[in-house]
């Protein structure tokens, strides 16, 4: 511990000599704030700060900054109040005997004894209850139903109410649920390996909207949507089973999140019977299911939107799917397939030509020997004859007129049908 004398620092140059000689020392005023703020004002008036050009007084703050400790905020406050004649004196004084308290422990006691009592309601509901206590007789609550609601959550953090009141419960264990693969799906170029998801068209009037069940496959992009009411296994498990009849090829496998209106033993039973691999997506892993997820932005919600639409429709929804959306979807509209490029660091980057973009239907085809993977009865060329029928622009315009009526016979009936 050094006892600095500093009075005889009277230039420039001495100070940027004591500042170059002294870059590696800490020091720590043994002063008070007045003996700090006194030293300031000396300071500055020893040197003529008013007078000095900006890089001179540039080297008095740090030299000042360096012996008080102060921040350059502080000791720009401390200037501006020297320039303005003010006396380098502190201006607040901490009281004599500390803040006063208004609620003590025997009301924090309270507080959480009243909270136990009726299961720790709102701030509101609670203030209320004090009110009351106070209006039927208990003297003990005349502090309390005083207190305002911001407050009574400040007290409801005080640790004698946490130990009183809040009661620790160790993590309990969770059995595992065994159902299913917990890993990406692994098609190896081959078609039938689906990813499914739900989407849900949202609530009105504490009325749930219908459910739309989007499944994608992984490497065609061969697209199915359906519709149910809701999303128990009552209701899902047909349209569940319609989806999987309803792909062209075979399916191998089948992928989700890890829902339970998926990850059940119903629909794992299903899949079982008809030899389908179920996975389900891992933690932290958003890519396991993200070629649904984009289709449920790009199709379900671009076509169909996020308003309302009560159950009741559902089966509408259902027929319009498959009469001309699915048809559309996989017929002529076109998708955009990556190719993968790895570089000198090891790096894959996903690459998209305009050679690479094709309908669900041409990638299929593009594929080896394709027809090895299509179901008994479905041919390649049926199902090429079957888009040709009709034209790109001819498919969208019937889907559109499609969608048009559909939202006109949704929109045309009484709100209080709608249920």
């Amino acid at each position: 511990m050094i006892d600095m004398n500093e009075d005889k620092l009277a230039t420039l140059v001495q100070l940027r000599a004591f500042l170059a000689g002294t870059q590696g020392v800490e020091f720590h005023p043994l002063m008070e704030d007045e003996g700090c703020y006194a030293q300031v004002g000396k300071v500055l008036s020893r040197f003529g700060y008013e007078r000095l050009r900006r890089e001179d007084k540039g080297v008095v703050l740090r030299y000042l900054e360096c012996t008080t400790g102060y921040s350059r905020q502080q000791m720009t406050r401390l200037v501006h109040r020297y320039e303005s004649g003010a006396p380098m004196v502190k201006r607040y004084r901490a009281p004599a005997h500390g803040f006063g308290r208004r609620y003590v422990e025997q009301d924090i006691a309270l507080l959480a004894q009243t909270d136990t009592l009726h299961d720790t309601l709102s701030g509101l509901a609670t203030k209320h209850l004090l009110l009351r206590a106070l209006a039927q007789g208990d003297l003990r609550y005349v502090r309390l139903a005083g207190i305002s609601v911001a407050h009574l959550y400040n007290l409801r953090g005080r640790k004698r109410y946490q130990d009183q009141r809040v009661q620790w419960q160790h993590t309990r264990s969770r059995k595992a649920v065994t159902i299913g693969l917990r890993r990406a799906p692994r098609p190896d170029g081959q078609p039938g390996y689906i990813r499914i998801d739900s989407v849900h068209q949202g609530d009105q009037d504490g009325l749930k909207g219908v459910y739309h069940i989007n499944a994608v496959d992984c490497v065609t992009q061969w697209e199915l949507v359906a519709c149910c009411e809701r999303i128990s296994e009552a209701y899902l498990l047909p349209v569940i089973e319609l989806l999987l009849a309803s792909f062209p090829f075979q399916i191998k496998g089948f992928h989700s999140d890890n829902g339970s209106e998926y990850i059940n033993g119903r629909v794992a039973k299903v899949l079982e019977k008809l030899r389908i691999e179920m996975t389900k997506s891992r933690p932290r892993h958003s890519n396991d299911n993200g070629l649904v997820e984009t289709k449920n932005g790009s199709i379900i919600r671009k076509m169909i939107g996020y308003s309302h639409i009560p159950q009741r429709f559902a089966g509408e929804i259902n027929r319009f799917y498959q009469d001309h959306m699915n048809p559309y979807l996989n017929f002529h509209r076109p998708c955009l397939f990556a190719e993968d490029e790895v570089d000198a660091k090891g790096k894959v980057k996903k690459r998209y030509r305009q050679k690479d973009v094709m309908t669900p239907l041409e990638k299929l085809a593009s594929l080896a020997e394709p027809n090895q993977y299509l179901k008994p009865g479905i041919t390649l060329e049926g199902l090429q004859k079957e888009a040709a029928k009709i034209s790109d622009n001819e498919a969208a315009t019937q889907w559109q007129k499609a969608r048009t009526v559909l939202f006109q016979s949704i929109h045309a009936r009484p709100k209080d049908l709608a249920a």
